[in-house]
């Protein structure tokens, strides 16, 4: 049984969706904290909407912050238990994409994923997994799960933007070299990197610029 999420949205700015934007927030976050940046991308994607959704669980102690999964070294949980987790919301968040896509009247090459941190970790494992490809992967600040998996497990390829802070205190800048590494090796043929310059863990003026040319280009707008 999949876990309804609810999402905030910004309608596009012609009124006229041909295109879908799901930004996939981080640990701790909402679907509120990256639906701000539909404001500056929307200018330039004028046919976009723009879909921010929550993750399923609420985290303890944080009344507005949401999780993806559960993460052993900050939470003390298991290994399993963020296993487990991971596997639950994948479903939900596949049920989420299949019904948005219908609600919208959109196909899965009119849909990027835009994720930071552990919701890039959620976009990275979920969409390769997918049976239709979606235009791209904005992966910002986060890192590939389980990549060894990943060459068996993948049913579809598309285009991936890797982005990442130099200074990133939180998910090491590593990260990014290692996941373009793993996409690589399981056969992902456009894979492309962009190192956010003096930045932590957040995103970057060149990091969003970077991100909205590949997305103009994957959406074809």
């Amino acid at each position: 049984m999949t876990r309804v999420l609810n999402a905030l949205r910004k309608e596009p700015v012609s009124g006229d969706t041909r295109s879908v934007v799901v930004f996939v927030h981080g640990y701790g976050a909402n679907g509120a904290d990256l639906l701000g940046l539909a404001d500056p991308l929307g200018e330039h994607l004028p046919d976009t909407l723009f879909v921010s959704p929550d993750a399923p669980e609420q985290i303890p102690g944080m009344p507005n912050g949401y999780q993806w999964f559960p993460i052993p070294w900050i939470d003390g949980s298991s290994e399993e238990e963020a296993r487990r987790g991971m596997e639950m919301a994948a479903d939900d968040f596949n049920a989420f994409l299949d019904a948005l896509m219908v609600d919208e009247d959109v196909l899965p090459e009119q849909v990027v994923l835009f994720g930071f941190s552990q919701g890039t970790m959620m976009s990275l494992y979920v969409a390769p997994r997918r049976e239709d490809p979606v235009a791209g992967i904005v992966a910002f600040s986060g890192r590939l799960l389980e990549p060894d998996l990943l060459p068996d497990e993948t049913v579809s390829r598309m285009p991936i933007l890797l982005v990442h802070g130099d200074a990133d205190d939180v998910v090491p800048p590593q990260s990014l070299p290692e996941a373009a590494e793993a996409l690589q090796a399981a056969d992902f043929k456009e894979v492309y990197a962009h190192v956010m310059k003096g930045t932590g863990h957040g995103i970057a003026p060149d990091g969003l610029s970077v991100a909205l040319a590949f997305m103009r280009d994957k959406l074809s707008l």
